[in-house]
């Protein structure tokens, strides 16, 4: 199907036109009542039981009650998009994006409150890319990294982003900002590692920052205990949250390590764990691991009592693999050219399909979090595969 999609115009995006309101969510006039004879807050409780997709299909007042903030929110996934076009007008824009698996469409989300202008491609820079470090904390979606057209850190502050009131706020200005660096969760905090500021610095490179969420309004970034050498510091990495730890990979250098926020402590990676450790890993609720090897496409589970890792499935699909997002028995893996592909590992045997991409955009990362709330959605969309 034919998609003409542009995006909306900001100082670092190219001009842009003006595009169709998903209308389904714009209805003004009221409906009847939801089930007649029962109370509203009955009704809701019942219907919280239903799958969205099928209250969706239902009437228009059953598919405003979805997205409702008091009605439990389902997943849905966003990404970080850019422009696919060469020219240099728009080679290093990029634009946030929410994909309803319910009806099927991609949302711009608000913009953040400064126009966020970064560096992903540098001509003097050919192989390299500049990446855009983000994680999902706490049903939020949160940048923590990235680097400025000077080739400096370009976030002072992480900027977050709350689906449900679908505002964007700072978080505790970093003590250190940087790029390059390793950076996750776990166990509801945000961690940061290693990386480089405008100028390396090996202080930097070795540190260890700590945002615990329950400072979420007042807390600051807190010193950990640090690395034993800088060799992080050359790449951008995904830290990843699982069981208590925090599992670190330079994939390109095949160097590992673990740590572990009980003790405070860096650890010894297991060699099963870093020999497998073969393209983007993820936790499914910080305790199942999955890595897609990008070299083969092959979906494997992490088994910590033989250390090794299980194959699940392989598919051309999943080659290329640069980015995985887990929730919900679901991971969303970014492709390159294949573009977003989801997996269902609880389905047996797995299966998986394609969730197509606005046209001239390129995925960069993904992440699954809640649907954003309110009956109205005020941004432009373009219908697509659905996640479901």
């Amino acid at each position: 199907m034919a998609n003409t999609y542009n995006t909306r115009t900001n100082s670092c995006t190219a001009p842009s036109t003006k595009l169709k309101k998903f209308t389904p969510h714009n209805h003004q006039q009221q409906d009847e009542a939801s089930l007649p004879g029962l109370p509203d807050h009955i009704v809701q409780l019942c219907l919280s039981f239903v799958n969205p997709s099928l209250l969706y299909s239902v009437c228009h007042s059953w598919r405003r009650l979805i997205y409702s903030p008091s009605f439990p929110p389902f997943f849905s996934l966003y990404a970080l998009l850019h422009h696919s076009q060469s020219s240099n007008s728009n080679s290093n824009s990029i634009e946030f994006f929410n994909f309803d698996p319910i009806s099927s469409t991609w949302d711009l989300l608000p913009p953040p409150p400064p126009p966020l202008c970064v560096l992903l491609h540098h001509p003097s820079f050919i192989s390299r890319n500049f990446s855009i470090q983000s994680v999902s904390f706490s049903h939020n979606l949160v940048l923590l990294a990235a680097t400025t057209h000077n080739f400096a850190p370009a976030l002072s502050h992480p900027l977050i982003f709350n689906p449900l009131s679908k505002t964007w706020s700072f978080g505790p200005r970093l003590a250190t900002p940087r790029r390059w660096c390793a950076a996750g969760a776990v166990r509801g905090a945000l961690y940061v590692a290693s990386g480089v500021g405008s100028h390396f610095s090996n202080d930097t490179a070795r540190s260890l920052e700590k945002w615990d969420h329950d400072d979420h309004h007042h807390g600051e970034w807190k010193k950990k205990s640090r690395l034993k050498d800088a060799r992080y510091s050359r790449d951008a990495i995904d830290a990843v949250g699982w069981r208590g730890k925090l599992c670190v990979v330079n994939v390109k250098a095949k160097e590992g390590t673990v740590y572990n926020v009980d003790k405070d402590e860096w650890e010894e990676m297991p060699e099963g764990m870093l020999y497998g450790w073969r393209g983007p890993v993820v936790a499914m609720d910080e305790d199942v691991m999955y890595v897609v090897d990008e070299a083969k496409g092959a979906l494997r589970k992490y088994d910590h009592e033989k250390d090794l890792w299980e194959e699940i499935m392989e598919s051309e699909k999943l080659r290329g693999a640069q980015h995985v997002a887990a929730a919900a028995g679901k991971l969303c893996v970014v492709c390159g050219d294949n573009g977003i592909v989801v997996v269902d590992v609880l389905a047996s045997p797995g299966r998986l399909w394609v969730v197509d991409l606005p046209i001239g955009f390129e995925a960069l990362r993904v992440h699954i979090l809640p649907r954003m709330s309110s009956p109205d959605f005020d941004f432009p969309a373009r219908h697509s595969t659905s996640m479901e």
